[in-house]
């Protein structure tokens, strides 16, 4: 039951949030590997973004990539959010005190993010196709052209087998690493800190509101640089074999980008990653911790 919660609250943060993802991913993919000022921005900011997509794809657009969006949250998050709660409810996060250990909640988020996003990485490379994909007067990245989301990997693992749909899957790691560890280790201990301060009635749901809103901004600010990379490592153009034509891994896909594009380069998209990484963060806790507290109350 804690795995089905934690997929159902992430779905539900997708629904609102997959727009921003589908703007993050052109603006990270935007000016790849070109020196500032030498490319022409299709999309200068999250607000032009969505105009432009809107106006020259079709409002549809915004929405594109929600059907593997959806999957991938339901298993990342599932088994993420799922493995964590259940390591919170048998007391793994916690001292002999009975405190939070910062350590241990960062360890247990980050192992938990790491098995959910291995398992759900072909989905993820499908995702940032399928959203990469535009009209020609706005296209940004390499093109794959799937027509949807089986087709994609069908098509992909005829042509590649398993290791082709799990390309990436290694490179993509780091940004669920720091960015899940980040979020659930600052979502639990502010959440403790503000009960224990009493600034809210006990259990009531703007303590979890809160702690989301602390957790987001922390996030945004570690994951973003290895956001964008990851993107890039999915979206990149292969050869007969498989192989990236790009960049040969992670280390050399960051080294690339801060050479070329200069330090700002790692942090493309980040107003669209603010906006995304932020609402989903919060969205996705609250819906999580709401969810728990109604199936603990009527199941106790």
């Amino acid at each position: 039951m804690d795995f089905l919660m934690s997929g159902l609250a992430a779905c539900g943060a997708c629904l609102f949030t997959n727009p921003l993802e589908v703007v993050k991913t052109r603006m990270q993919l935007q000016g790849e590997l070109q020196a500032p000022g030498t490319y022409r921005r299709h999309y200068r900011n999250v607000f032009h973004a969505f105009i432009t997509i809107g106006k020259v794809d079709g409002l549809a657009a915004l929405q594109k990539g929600l059907a593997p969006a959806l999957l991938y949250q339901f298993l990342m998050n599932g088994i993420r959010l799922g493995t964590y709660g259940l390591a919170e409810a048998g007391g793994c996060l916690h001292t002999a005190e009975g405190t939070l250990s910062p350590v241990r909640s960062a360890a247990a988020g980050a192992l938990a993010g790491v098995m959910g996003a291995y398992l759900g990485s072909p989905i993820y490379m499908v995702k940032t196709h399928l959203q990469a994909q535009a009209a020609t007067e706005i296209a940004v990245g390499h093109q794959y052209n799937h027509q949807g989301m089986f087709q994609a990997l069908i098509k992909i693992g005829q042509k590649h087998g398993l290791v082709g749909l799990w390309r990436g899957a290694l490179g993509g790691l780091p940004r669920v690493i720091v960015g899940s560890s980040t979020q659930l280790c600052t979502f639990s201990s502010t959440k403790d800190l503000v009960t224990q301060q009493e600034i809210f009635p006990p259990h009531s749901w703007k303590v979890a509101l809160v702690a989301a809103m602390v957790s987001g901004i922390v996030v945004v600010l570690a994951m973003t640089p290895f956001d964008v990379v990851s993107t890039r490592l999915y979206n990149q153009p292969t050869d007969a074999q498989g192989k990236g034509l790009m960049y040969r891994g992670l280390l050399d896909a960051l080294l690339q980008t801060a050479r070329i594009e200069g330090i700002w380069g790692m942090y493309k998209g980040i107003g669209a990653s603010y906006f995304r990484l932020g609402p989903h963060t919060i969205l996705s806790l609250f819906f999580w911790d709401q969810l728990r507290t109604l199936y603990y109350m009527y199941t106790k």
